[in-house]
Order: C-alpha cells, then sequence, then structure tokens
C-alpha cells in the first residue's frame, strides 16, 4: 500500500503512520506542524511541510507525487484540522478556512486521481452543527466526501471520532484534549482543573483503536462508493470519575468553557459488525498504567 497521510505529525496520524509502517507499507505525510512536531516523525515516512488551505497545495500534492514517482496513491488518510471547539469559537475564520479548503483541495487530489479518501469525521457532528464554527467544518468536510463519491464516484470514508486520547497527545496549548491536560497537570504536581460540575460524560476512544478502525475501514472501502463509521469505545465516563483515576490528587474546579458537551457515547455497532473492529481500550486503566505507577 501507498498511503499519504495528512495531519501526518500530529497526535492521529503519527499513530497510524507508525501502524502503517509497520506492517511493510510505504507512507507520506502531509502537515502544516500548526500543532504537529517534528520530534513525531518516523524513520521509513517521508514528511512534507505543506499547508493544505491554500491554493498552490494542488499543484504542491501532484510534484510530490512525481518526486517520489508515484502514479496514484492507494488510499489518502485525511487527518489534518484545526481541531477543538473552543480555539474555533476564538477565531472561527481560521477554522473554516482552514479544515473547508483542506478538504476541498484533497477530494480534488482524489478526484483527479481515482484514491479512495478516509475522513476524519467527529462525533460532534450528532449534534447542533451550528454549535460551534469545528462542529460545523468537520460536518461540512462530511458533505463534501458525499458530494464527491455521488457526482464523481469517488470512494470516500467517513470514521467519526470519539474523544480520542493516548501516546503522542499534546499536553500544551488550545487544542490539547482534557487528558493531555491532566497529563501535563499532573506531572507539574498542579491540581487538576475540572471545567463546570465535572458530570459531563464523553466517550474516550484509545488512539490505537482508532488506528484500528482506519485501517479497517478503508481495507473494506471496495464493497460501497461511500460508508460511514462510528469509532467510539462504546462506554463513557464522567470527568470526575477520570480525576478520580488519579486517586487521592487535589482537583479544581473552573467556569463551563463555551459549546462544551453534556454527554457524548457511541451507540452504534456498524464498525464491529461490518469491520470486525473491537476497542479494547479503556482510559481509566490507562490513567492508572500511566500516570499513577509513575509518581
Amino acid at each position: 500500500m501507498q498511503a499519504l497521510v495528512t495531519g501526518g505529525a500530529g497526535f492521529v496520524g503519527t499513530n497510524l503512520i507508525k501502524r502503517l509502517l509497520k506492517e511493510g507499507h510505504k507512507v507520506i505525510s502531509l502537515d502544516n506542524y500548526s500543532t504537529g512536531k517534528k520530534e513525531n516523525e518516523q524513520n521509513g515516512c517521508k514528511y512534507y511541510e505543506l499547508d493544505l488551505s491554500s491554493k498552490s497545495s494542488l499543484g504542491s500534492l501532484d510534484s510530490i507525487s512525481v518526486v517520489n514517482q508515484i502514479s496514484k496513491f492507494d488510499v489518502i488518510f485525511h487527518l489534518a484540522a484545526k481541531a477543538r471547539i473552543v480555539p474555533s469559537i476564538q477565531n472561527p475564520k481560521k477554522s473554516l478556512f482552514n479544515n473547508i479548503n483542506s478538504t476541498i483541495h484533497i477530494l480534488e487530489f482524489a478526484r483527479k486521481n481515482n484514491t479512495p479518501v478516509v475522513y476524519a469525521g467527529s462525533s460532534s457532528s450528532h449534534g447542533d452543527i451550528y454549535a460551534n464554527p469545528y462542529t460545523f467544518t468537520k460536518w461540512n468536510g462530511e458533505e463534501l466526501c458525499k458530494l464527491y463519491s455521488n457526482v464523481y464516484n469517488l470512494p470516500t470514508t467517513i470514521c467519526r471520532f470519539y474523544n480520542v486520547y493516548g501516546d503522542h497527545q499534546l499536553t500544551e496549548g488550545a487544542y490539547c484534549t482534557v487528558l493531555g491536560v491532566f497529563e501535563r497537570l499532573h506531572k507539574e504536581n498542579k491540581p487538576l482543573t475540572i471545567t463546570s460540575d465535572g458530570e459531563q460524560r464523553r466517550d474516550f476512544t484509545y488512539v490505537g483503536d482508532i488506528v484500528d478502525g482506519l485501517i479497517k475501514s478503508y481495507e473494506n472501502s471496495s464493497n460501497e462508493i461511500h460508508q460511514e463509521y462510528e469509532l467510539g469505545n462504546g462506554k463513557n465516563y464522567s470527568i470526575n470519575e477520570l480525576v478520580d483515576a488519579f486517586g487521592d490528587y487535589p482537583r479544581e474546579y473552573i467556569p463551563e468553557r463555551p459549546g462544551e458537551v453534556r454527554e457524548s457515547l457511541n451507540t452504534d455497532t456498524k464498525a464491529r459488525d461490518i469491520l470486525g473492529w473491537k476497542p479494547n481500550g479503556d482510559i481509566i486503566e490507562y490513567i492508572k498504567e500511566n500516570y499513577i505507577l509513575e509518581k
């Protein structure tokens, strides 16, 4: 397999590339390194710094294919995006421009080369798509995938992620996850900050399970021109329960963030039934194994 991974120096992208390389596939990564890190780069993968939202990105994609003597990628895993709700509310133009344009450009490149696209969707698309710019862009990306499948017969697959955690997660800045924040505060011996009352519940899914779902969804992509899968653990925990897993550790409650969702839970079994996907990670066990024992 010759795979193109956008956002390849980021959290999920790094884990996906590790897995693809381990299985002997050829991988090229595209990343603008706004949140991706150079230290995430893996031996055996070629990395290119590219802003996919720019008009010139299509020409750059063609050049990368020529330089690497690739007539056609077998699949594009489109993971690149300005993620997280709060930053999108604070800077809507940046989120809208980046996420929508980059998806259009990837789909155009895929259309010209008839390359299947696996798109990283978000569970937030099941809620109010107008609640914040980030959710709107992820929903918009899904609709663009459906459009290109319907009009151009381009194979596209949507994999909706549910609160991903695990190795290479961000621990600094506006784009880190709740567990990423807890990891940093824990290392700094500072109280774990909980927004609102801490009773909001999330379906947390281990990044290794997400990677498994992405690969399985591509392997099954020949069956239908457009497919959609929910990659969620099927079990949720409150933020308070996450903090409890850290043991007798100080906590601090802070005001609720704008756009905060009270609950997420995947009840769809299609990925399990059709792909044979089985999530094995449990965030409570992950916390105990990775943070408690090291104290």
